[in-house]
């Protein structure tokens, strides 16, 4: 799961690096061209975009380095963490969702995917096997019990 996530990480990081220095200054290039840059609605939107894409990369390396920090073996074997999959069983119901725990940048709905930040994530963090979990949603509160359990420790391991 690590290198998943570095490498999208990497990905990202050469697309924008190669819209920073090459795809933008062309934009600008022509938005010049066209002449009065203060009515020049491209030439504003291509700053905009600099500026936005000068932003994305510095969150992106800090995240890259905070994930080469990650160390799977200090990662607890028996507790909700980053990277972890958690199936959950709804109380009332008696649903199951599967979810993996992942960085905000890196949510995938489809993929089953929360960031640590969400609110089901924040309540996961940390719990063990068994657990009841009250989850606080905008518009109403859910309470899970933890029904399965694999650590990214575990995945690293291969089980």
């Amino acid at each position: 799961m690590l290198d998943v996530i570095r490498q999208k990480l990497e990905d990202e990081i050469e697309r924008l690096g190669h819209e920073l220095t090459i795809v933008l200054p062309l934009a600008i290039k022509r938005a010049v061209e066209l002449g009065d840059l203060s009515e020049n609605a491209e030439y504003k939107s291509t700053l905009e975009r600099q500026q936005f894409v000068h932003a994305r990369l510095s969150h992106l390396r800090q995240r890259a380095g905070e994930l080469s920090r990650i160390n799977p073996e200090q990662i607890p074997l028996d507790r909700v963490g980053f990277g972890s999959r958690v199936r959950l069983r709804e109380i009332t119901s008696g649903d199951e969702v599967e979810y993996t725990i992942v960085f905000g940048d890196f949510i995938d709905l489809d993929a089953n995917q929360v960031s640590m930040a969400s609110p089901i994530g924040r309540a996961l963090l940390g719990r063990m096997m068994d657990e009841e979990v009250r989850v606080q949603l905008p518009h109403s509160d859910r309470t899970y019990t933890i029904i399965e359990l694999i650590t990214l420790r575990q995945m690293v391991r291969g089980g």
